[in-house]
């Protein structure tokens, strides 16, 4: 706190203004700023860099643009409020709302001075607007549940909107329901016909195919075996995934699901738990010590020796949530991935970090179980989960 109010007084009132309704507008407009991102804002601006918008720029769209339409966005509104190009004049005549260029949704606020910070993170409405109170209760509910399915797990601050997400995970892994595979069975009637067994019952008739065999489907549901990454670098993402693994296990027709730091823990009884608070304190009585250090090369070699024969058939799908940081050797890893690779039907590895920009998988870790994945895929928010329903219906 200290560091944050020596950052406070070396920036300035009019500045911290200016910055506060910067990230006011940003929000407006569908980028999602924690604390975080704010409290490393306000650190650029108290350096040598604010003397100029074209200095700070660089630092500031790498802080607040997490996803590619961010990036597509920011340079516009930035223009508008620092500079005041690129948006109309703030001019408005009697009864008719203002528009802003290309559906900015905010006032012309870069063509204030930097003195005139009176409601600077205010957005106005048009005196003419049309929209009805209920119209647009209804298109704001919409809209934050469409946020909530694109928001980074980690930039969700607020309370409500971390509930919100739970609540998402849970149904999403509710619609994740069991498949039906390809493998037939032997049937009277069925889809197909049948043509080894049909001739071979016709052999008893001198080979006139009397009576027909046909082929039906046989029910076997995929199995999944989520396995999570509970490790403190893990920290703000594991709680929606609890939810979501707590949904898999009330959903799907078999599955199992553990969690991971320094060692494995299984948790599949406690998840088992209609209420979901109720499952989340069973949960933390038993994985005493999350939040530590990881170990995934021997969390799975445990999993392997003691749970795998009994939790894997010939269509499970095993799904590792982790961002790949090892403190183990990495040739255990890879050794112990291998092994797991023969056991099951796909192995799908989730990253978080995937998510972010720029990112590439350089972690010791993360390039020894690489070889072994069938699936590496993003899980930094809810549409990504959404993504992997038609990769395991395939399965």
């Amino acid at each position: 706190m200290s560091a944050l109010r020596k950052m406070d007084s070396d920036l300035g009132e009019m500045m911290r203004a200016k910055l506060s309704g910067f990230v006011a507008v940003l929000r407006d407009n569908g980028f999602v700023i924690g604390l975080a991102e704010t409290r490393d804002a306000l650190g650029v601006m108290s350096g040598a860099s604010a003397a100029r918008p074209s200095q700070f720029r660089p630092a500031l769209r790498a802080l607040f643009c997490s996803r590619h339409s961010d990036w597509q966005k920011f340079d516009e509104i930035f223009d508008a409020w620092w500079t005041g190009r690129g948006m109309k004049s703030a001019t408005r005549m009697s009864g008719a709302p203002q528009k802003a260029l290309n559906g900015l949704q905010a006032v012309a606020a870069g063509n204030r001075g930097l003195g005139d910070n009176q409601n600077a993170d205010h957005v106005q409405r048009g005196e003419g607007s049309e929209e009805s109170e209920v119209g647009q209760s209804k298109r704001e509910g919409a809209s934050r549940t469409e946020l909530l399915t694109k928001t980074d797990f980690r930039h969700l601050t607020d309370p409500d909107d971390l509930s919100a997400a739970h609540d998402l995970a849970a149904r999403l892994a509710r619609r994740m329901r069991a498949r039906l595979t390809r493998r037939m069975r032997a049937r009277h009637t069925g889809q197909r016909l049948d043509l080894r067994r049909t001739i071979h019952k016709s052999v008893a008739h001198g080979g006139t195919p009397i009576d027909l065999v046909h082929r039906r489907r046989k029910d076997k549901p995929l199995r999944l075996v989520v396995l999570l990454d509970a490790s403190g670098s893990m920290n703000l993402y594991s709680a929606v995934f609890l939810r979501f693994m707590h949904g898999v296990l009330n959903a799907f027709r078999q599955a199992e699901a553990f969690i991971f730091h320094t060692r494995l823990i299984h948790v599949s009884p406690a998840l088992h738990e209609r209420d979901p608070e109720r499952a989340m304190q069973r949960m933390s009585l038993i994985a005493e010590g999350v939040g530590g250090g990881t170990r995934i090369g021997d969390s799975l070699a445990t999993f392997n020796r003691w749970h795998a024969k009994r939790c894997i058939h010939s269509r499970t799908c095993v799904m590792i949530v982790s961002d790949g940081y090892d403190t183990g050797p990495s040739s255990i890893l890879a050794g112990e991935m291998k092994v797991l690779r023969q056991r099951c039907r796909r192995i799908v590895w989730l990253n978080p970090m995937i998510g972010w920009q720029d990112y590439a998988p350089e972690a010791a870790g993360m390039k020894a179980a690489l070889p072994h994945v069938d699936l590496f895929a993003p899980a930094h928010n809810l549409e990504s989960l959404v993504a992997l329903e038609p990769y395991l219906a395939r399965i």
